[in-house]
């Protein structure tokens, strides 16, 4: 059954052929309303005859209630730009998106927001320093956004999640479309502990084309953008070069010079983003009234120590931010592979270490 608001014309305008995101708006304003698009004809500056010719064949009355069918299947709410659940910060951009699909619930604290992102292909530093800032942040209050992609997108979610935060993906396709696919369950995650948003109609493939103007979107709904890793053509420049035209902070992780994923944050800095060291230095640039609606009562966890047992002191001491193999740890350490493989799951249980592909570890850091 359609629904007598007529919001659902915005998702059916959307997907008429020949409109999209570039024409949606403008032509909702020329005529008044998405719904009188298709029903007055008339001729729009700017538009070919035959894209106008072709929005008043479409039929939208079948295209909403694949919507609305889609919608139902997932338990995707639809909201407009006019609705008091859109996210605030969002809403005072220029052309911000006149709907969103959520997933999830959009809460009124979601407003003390900043967004991580990074590299698709970041480095066991990049994967760990996300998740300790995003969990840091998390822990005080601030919600987590980010693009739901591989790499430090995912971290940033994780991050959050484990801190017992909020936290929400923006995403470059249908709210209902899980990309990447092994993302699944983290997806189920997001939904029930913060929100999934897409821009999109339902059933949008991940195209290439969507993403940057996804990151718009996630520069827009935050207070400042931080990136974490980013290789000098990242689409993560992209959002921070947004938030920076958008009159938001932008913030850099610095990185290993002379690594290929640390070059657009290290060149971010060079052009005057603020350099981040943890969340502190995030904190300190927000806005005086978000600042206070920071928790101050929070402890970051600590794991608990290595106790001065030796062979676990000197294993410890083998360990850094660079993977290293376990053969390493055997031979400089002196152990045997059955002490070295204890040791190592023990440290790995307690937080302290974190085994990667290949048999391979490095320290995590806290602080």
């Amino acid at each position: 059954m359609i629904e007598k608001d007529e919001r659902w014309d915005w998702v059916a305008l959307d997907l008429a052929p020949g409109v999209g995101p570039g024409r949606l708006v403008h032509l909702a304003t020329r005529f008044g309303s998405p719904r009188r698009v298709f029903e007055e004809p008339g001729r729009v500056e700017g538009v070919e005859v035959s894209v106008m010719q072709a929005i008043q064949r479409f039929d939208r009355h079948r295209a909403i209630r694949d919507q609305q069918a889609r919608a139902k299947g997932v338990g995707t709410s639809l909201i407009l730009s006019t609705d008091p659940e859109y996210p605030p910060l969002l809403k005072t951009i220029v052309s911000p998106p006149p709907y969103l699909f959520i997933r999830g619930t959009l809460r009124k604290d979601d407003a003390l927001a900043v967004a991580v992102v990074g590299s698709r292909h970041p480095t066991p530093y990049g994967v760990m320093t996300t998740e300790r800032l995003s969990g840091d942040l998390a822990r005080r209050g601030v919600t987590v956004v980010s693009g739901f992609a591989r790499g430090v997108d995912t971290a940033a979610h994780r991050g959050a999640l484990a801190a017992g935060g909020r936290t929400i993906a923006v995403l470059g396709c249908g709210a209902d479309i899980v990309y990447p696919k092994e993302n699944g369950a983290l997806m189920k995650e997001v939904e029930l502990k913060g929100a999934i948003i897409s821009q999109y109609p339902l059933g949008t493939p991940p195209l290439a084309e969507y993403f940057p103007v996804r990151n718009r979107t996630i520069a827009g709904m935050t207070l400042g953008t931080v990136v974490v890793e980013a290789a000098e053509k990242s689409g993560s420049l992209i959002t921070a070069r947004f938030a920076g035209e958008l009159g938001r902070e932008v913030f850099a992780v610095p990185g290993n010079v002379s690594s290929t994923v640390s070059q657009g944050t290290n060149h971010l800095i060079q052009d005057g983003a603020k350099l981040v060291r943890d969340w502190r230095d995030v904190i300190e640039e927000l806005p005086p009234s978000f600042r206070r609606l920071i928790r101050t009562d929070v402890e970051t966890p600590v794991p608990e120590a290595a106790s001065g047992d030796p062979e676990t002191d000197r294993l410890l001491a083998l360990l850094s931010d660079d993977p290293v193999v376990i053969d390493h740890v055997i031979r400089e350490g002196r152990l045997t592979p059955a002490q070295a493989s204890a040791l190592l799951l023990d440290l790995e249980l307690r937080g302290l270490v974190r085994q990667l592909p290949g048999q391979r570890y490095v320290k995590v850091s806290h602080g």
